[in-house]
């Protein structure tokens, strides 16, 4: 009995879908849970294993089934594919067909020609290794990371249909690509009878570009649900910041969120919108993910947790009544587009 003997087995909450609400992803026959877990920060090496391995157990337990990573996602790159491969061989295995396991291809991962890009070449070498990484044979939903403009479309939308005749993933989804270049995906998909399930953009009330360039809309018509990435604004759509930076932060350290963004205007806006949340007894946390979540056409917003508690919280914004036309207003004149982007 070596260390590990403390370590307690794993065993599921019995109530587990109870707790969640399921969304139908666009046209397709899947349901997703309104919360998918997002491995994007905090499960590289660089945190304790013990601490992620809570969450997602946790997550799991309170019906979260759809867990989002990517051959990127780290430190170091794949770390968090590596992480989540442990936790399924250990904890996982018994309800692997309970989850929606997706990974992401494309981004820059190594220095080399094919460790990036759209080509088939890369997309389908990168898919390899994160089932290795995953200890799983094939995922749920396979995504093009960002859209490559020096490949030709018909060659990476050609490569996840591989993916899929191949028996590696389910479904395949975009990720970051802009309206035009995703209407176009989306009809070679469908001619090639492996249809578009979703698309991941960023949308939180200080980031509108769904709205503005007209994805949301391009969603409905083509059949694809949305999974929503950084919901509460790397951080800036919750009580984190009101008063300024705290030390510790993640606007001192984060490559996605600088201290310069945390100004007066911000603070004005934020303080705002906390104000509604309070008058309806709920965070500014959990009015911004309510609010992604009121369009029928996202499907799932993203969320990571650095704790339990966080993670308790944020699904707790289920909970709480629809908005009101007034309380969208009063969202609608603070929560202006391009509130905390970088300077």
């Amino acid at each position: 009995m070596g260390h590990g003997a403390f370590e307690k087995t794993y065993a599921a909450s019995e109530d587990r879908y109870e707790k969640m609400e399921y969304r139908r992803a666009g046209a397709s026959g899947l349901d997703l849970p309104a919360f998918s877990f997002g491995l994007w920060q905090k499960f590289g090496t660089d945190h304790p294993y013990e601490t992620q391995r809570d969450i997602v157990l946790h997550a799991f337990d309170l019906g979260i089934t759809h867990f989002d990573n990517a051959d990127r996602y780290g430190p170091p790159h794949r770390a968090a594919q590596k992480f989540f491969g442990k936790v399924l061989a250990k904890d996982l295995a018994p309800h692997r067909d309970e989850l929606i396991l997706s990974t992401k291809a494309g981004n820059p991962i190594g220095p080399g020609p094919y460790q990036k890009g759209g080509s088939r070449k890369s997309l389908l070498s990168s898919l390899e290794h994160s089932l290795r990484d995953l200890g799983t044979d094939h995922v749920d939903i396979f995504y093009s990371h960002s859209p490559d403009e020096s490949t030709p479309l018909e060659e990476t939308v050609g490569a996840l249909v591989s993916a899929v005749q191949q028996g590696k993933a389910l479904y395949v989804a975009l990720s970051n690509y802009q309206p035009d270049r995703a209407h176009r995906a989306a009809g070679l998909l469908r001619e090639a009878g492996v249809p578009l399930l979703v698309h991941q953009p960023r949308y939180s009330i200080f980031d509108r570009t769904p709205e503005n360039n007209g994805l949301l809309d391009l969603a409905a018509d083509d059949g694809f649900g949305l999974v929503v990435y950084s919901p509460l604004a790397q951080g800036l759509l919750t009580d984190k910041y009101l008063d300024g930076v705290p030390s510790g932060a993640r606007a001192e350290n984060s490559a996605f969120l600088s201290p310069d963004v945390i100004d007066e205007t911000y603070r004005e806006r934020a303080a705002a919108l906390n104000d509604l949340a309070q008058q309806r007894g709920q965070s500014l946390a959990q009015l911004a993910l309510q609010w992604v979540l009121r369009r029928t056409e996202v499907t799932s917003a993203l969320i990571g947790a650095s704790s339990v508690w966080q993670l308790d919280h944020n699904v707790q914004a289920l909970e709480f009544p629809p908005l009101t036309d007034e309380e969208l207003a009063v969202i609608e004149k603070h929560g202006i587009h391009g509130t905390g982007f970088k300077k």
